[in-house]
């Protein structure tokens, strides 16, 4: 695979069909944020951007405010046309495989559809609330989401739908696990599991929610009450005893009985105290049977107190946890989630507040093996790819709405690049002029480009006519913009929306003809 990154020395060549990109090749063609000519992307290839990227901090020439309403009025225009029910299943498909780098955009779609006029649209976004809003958190989220949508009426919101759909979210799941969900995420956006199941008006399905719900809105003393005496089931047995340690980890100091607590009933960071997270004890005990994503969150904090030091074995527990394939994928681990993980932790100090550490050598090797593993296994496809990188000033937008990623991050992922004008052209006039075989472009860019003096797509059809390949170009978006530098009616060429976890199994797909 060659990369081009010679920005600033594109090989010019005289063509026939050479027109400067700031000048349209047809009337087909649109003005992008920065002047140049490009193609506008389908609605639903930027229902996919939205759902990978969202539109945080937007792009270096687009504000944030104006591209949430450009997508949010995409998604409309894909549900007036009929095809409600494919937005959705993009949705699930986004939220549930963990294609998308945050679930917000992902509930906000939901949201959004929940909220149309479509009756069809909206049903099949209900049903499948409960299997995209895997936590309360999640729940949460969407719920503000629709609120805002509303107008701001937090009970104007609760029609019959969605009290039935929150009430199946509840109901859906088994005792010990609702438990466990709503003790960890108790609150967020403003939301409490108070308010959505008095909201929701939810009758328990069984006696083991009955408690569960008892407990939120009672407490435990009422609840310690009602069961005393009583000739109660295992699962009850069972709930009661989780209840009770809950309540013991509220009231004592002793950091050996909270470790132990921890160890007995499997309590998360987020069952504590703020005082017993100075112990190491306790972090030790929580590192035990720490979830992946709770150990990248914490791996900063927990090399700062001293829990993971060099050599340890605690650190030995966080470099298998993170280089083991089997649990990144049941955890549905984002690769750039790893790879902020590793660049917060790189940097010795967090993005917020006052923490700092020295990085520990061992988990860097673990970090970055973890970025590779969380990507799909693809077969060789026996093709020739050249891969080029878009490096202009546009890539400075953030992708992810975090500090440490960026458009250009995502695509130093794939290689190391100087800075330069951006010529989307160069791989293909390169590749003509060093006649370099290649059955496959991939372009990394926002598609906010207008540098050089013929377009991509023609610089492509010159490099097929030239070597007599039919060459496939394929353009990563890395923003949810409404661009793309590809021709949608060219078979040859695809837009797919950023380096998600399916990117290269689709690349693969489009390079062996398969799709």
């Amino acid at each position: 695979m060659e990369c081009i990154t010679d920005g600033l020395k594109a090989v010019r060549m005289q063509s026939e069909s050479e027109v400067h990109q700031m000048e349209p090749l047809n009337d087909q063609q649109v003005l992008n944020s920065e002047g140049g000519y490009v193609w506008q992307v389908t609605d639903m290839t930027r229902l996919r951007r939205f759902l990978c990227f969202g539109s945080e901090g937007g792009t270096y020439y687009t504000n944030e405010e104006k591209l949430g309403k450009e997508n949010a009025q995409a998604i409309l225009r894909l549900i007036e046309e009929g095809k409600g029910a494919e937005v959705v299943q993009e949705i699930k498909t986004f939220g549930i495989e963990g294609r998308a780098a945050t679930q917000d955009p992902t509930l906000f779609a939901l949201a959004l559809c929940t909220q149309c006029s479509d009756a069809s649209t909206k049903q099949a976004a209900y049903k499948a609330l409960a299997e995209i809003c895997r936590i309360p958190t999640h729940l949460f989220t969407y719920i503000q989401f629709r609120k805002d949508l509303s107008g701001g009426m937090k009970c104007g919101i609760w029609g019959r739908a969605l009290r039935k759909a929150v009430a199946n979210w509840y109901n859906s799941k088994d005792g010990m696990a609702i438990a466990m969900a709503v003790t960890k995420y108790k609150r967020r956006a403003g939301w409490s599991h108070k308010d959505l199941l008095r909201l929701s008006h939810l009758k328990p399905a069984t006696e083991d929610l009955t408690l569960v719900t008892k407990y939120i809105m009672k407490g435990w003393k009422e609840v310690e009450e009602a069961y005393k005496g009583k000739e109660n089931s295992d699962g009850i047995q069972r709930l009661l005893k989780y209840f009770e340690a809950l309540e013991r980890v509220k009231m004592t100091r002793d950091e050996q009985e909270v470790a132990q607590l921890i160890e007995e009933y499997r309590l998360v960071r987020e069952h504590l105290l703020t005082n017993h997270l100075k112990s190491q004890e306790v972090w030790k005990a929580l590192l035990k049977d720490m979830p992946v994503i709770a150990v990248l969150k914490n791996v900063g904090k927990m090399t700062t107190d001293s829990i993971l030091k060099p050599g340890s074995e605690e650190v030995a527990t966080v470099c298998e946890r993170l280089k083991n394939e089997t649990v990144l994928k049941k955890a549905r681990i984002h690769p750039f989630h790893i790879l902020v993980a590793l660049e917060t932790y790189k940097a010795g100090k967090g993005n917020r507040g006052k923490l700092k550490w020295i990085p520990d050598p061992d988990i860097l090797v673990a970090l970055d093996q973890a970025f590779y593993k969380t990507f799909k296994n693809v077969e060789p496809t026996g093709k020739h790819f050249v891969l080029a990188l878009d490096i202009s000033s546009s890539m400075c937008s953030q992708v992810l709405g975090c500090k440490a990623l960026y458009a250009y991050s995502v695509a130093a992922a794939m290689a190391m690049v100087p800075f330069g004008a951006t010529d989307c052209a160069l791989p293909m006039l390169w590749a003509i002029k060093t006649k370099t075989v290649a059955d496959v472009f991939i372009v990394f860019t926002d598609n906010e480009t207008y540098y050089g003096n013929i377009h991509p797509v023609e610089a492509l059809r010159e490099y097929r006519k030239k070597m007599g390949i039919p060459a496939k170009l394929i353009v990563c978006g890395l923003a949810s913009n409404g661009f793309t530098i590809a021709d949608p009616d060219d078979k040859g060429m695809l837009d797919i929306c950023g380096f998600d976890t399916g990117a290269l199994e689709v690349i693969r797909n489009f390079a062996l003809d398969l799709i």
